[in-house]
């Protein structure tokens, strides 16, 4: 995803007044003139072929699902619903308030010594959201005067908290930890490397050892957000990190949601209990904002210890993915090699990326479609969950239908 390399303005920095001053037009255009650049915006987005709607979608449905990122199976699974179930009923609907105030459940406490005990981290800290956890990680571990190095496929929520840190931002080429020693060469002070651990758009990994080598030799952190590794990567589905041999180490941090692969709501940081303990009292998503709702908390927490007597899930999900890429590939279509659970399906373009979704959901079938801006090449793909709960004859019929709709170019 595209990048800003420029920092943000200093905090006491004063935007420079116009030459003239602005005129404002009186008495103010009626009609919601206001808002009247929308209109161009739209119809710029719709002759591109980038127009994006929402589609709810029934509590059941009759199509095969390969577009969620229920790695595992388990949003549905009885476990995981009696879990969230019960945790509504004993603790109520909401958290109440923010962690600070109201919103920190026993519930909570648990489910962090849960998560940072199967990844094998110190401690952890449970927020509303994947995206925010990301944000109070990269926003409370730099700051004024720190540099972050950024991989330039990193996910949204890792861009915009560089955007919000105030520290000077350098964008590195893709998966390259010689890029990484570059960018910290020249920095004295404080620094962070951040990665996606599984990047959402190829699937691809992050050469983590060779990052966490990169960053040690400068005395960098790193922050590896592992939302696409955790519950299929490592020993039972540990994560990214405890794979990469990581996992507890005093200069890496992680963050995970509980979205993906443990089919709930949710998201957390991972690392050094003085980590956690600094975002408790800095990060401003942690703070100001209501806590995970308890239902969701509860789910994550049987979905863990599923997880735990069932390691095999993780496994299965990489061989689902294995599976739909050599048949795909097979079949004459450019997939791209996964290194978890994503399997992406390049698209000659985004109005036939579209079109190729759509076809594959009348035949019963939902894929996800990934076009820009959402992409960092400009290149348009489905995008297809290797969810470990398939069965062998899903897998042929999804390939199958996949195949049959396939555009030319």
């Amino acid at each position: 995803m595209p990048q800003d390399s420029a920092p943000p303005l200093p905090r006491n920095a004063v935007p420079a007044a116009p030459a003239e001053p602005l005129s404002v037009p009186d008495p103010w255009p009626a009609g919601g003139g206001a808002f009247d650049w929308i209109d161009a915006a739209r119809d710029e987005r719709r002759r591109a072929g980038l127009v994006r709607t929402l589609r709810p979608r029934p509590a059941e449905s009759p199509l095969l699902d390969l577009a969620s990122n229920d790695y595992l199976g388990l949003a549905r699974h009885p476990e995981i619903t009696d879990g969230a179930a019960r945790a509504a009923r004993l603790w109520g609907a909401g958290a109440t308030g923010s962690r600070l105030v109201t919103g920190s459940t026993e519930l909570h406490a648990r489910l962090e010594t849960e998560l940072a005990d199967f990844c094998g981290f110190e401690a952890a800290l449970v927020l509303s959201s994947g995206y925010a956890a990301n944000l109070a990680a990269v926003t409370a571990l730099s700051g004024p005067g720190a540099l972050l190095v950024s991989d330039a496929g990193n996910h949204a929520s890792l861009i915009d908290g560089c955007r919000l840190s105030r520290a000077r931002t350098t964008v590195v080429p893709h998966a390259d930890p010689q890029a990484v020693r570059a960018a910290l060469s020249g920095h004295d002070g404080r620094a962070l490397a951040i990665t996606d651990s599984v990047f959402s758009v190829d699937g691809d990994a992050a050469p983590l050892p060779g990052l966490a080598e990169a960053c040690r030799a400068y005395g960098a952190g790193l922050l590896v957000d592992d939302a696409h590794g955790l519950g299929v990567l490592g020993e039972g589905g540990r994560g990214a990190a405890a794979a990469a041999g990581l996992a507890g180490d005093a200069d890496v941090v992680a963050s995970v949601t509980l979205s993906k692969s443990l089919g709930s709501q949710g998201g957390a940081v991972l690392g050094p209990a003085r980590v956690i303990d600094h975002l408790v009292n800095t990060a401003r998503s942690f703070i100001f904002d209501t806590g995970l709702a308890p239902a969701a908390a509860g789910g994550a927490l049987a979905a863990l210890q599923l997880l735990r007597r069932e390691p095999h899930r993780a496994a299965r999900a990489g061989q689902v993915a294995a599976e739909l890429h050599a048949r795909l590939t097979a079949a004459g279509l450019a997939a791209v090699r996964p290194d978890a659970a994503v399997v992406s399906v390049r698209a000659p373009s985004p109005e036939l990326a579209v079109r190729w979704a759509a076809d594959c959901r009348a035949a019963g079938l939902a894929v996800g479609c990934f076009r820009p801006p959402s992409v960092p090449d400009g290149i348009s793909r489905l995008r297809l969950t290797a969810r470990a709960d398939l069965t062998d004859a899903q897998i042929t019929g999804a390939v199958d239908t996949i195949v049959a709709t396939a555009p030319v170019a």
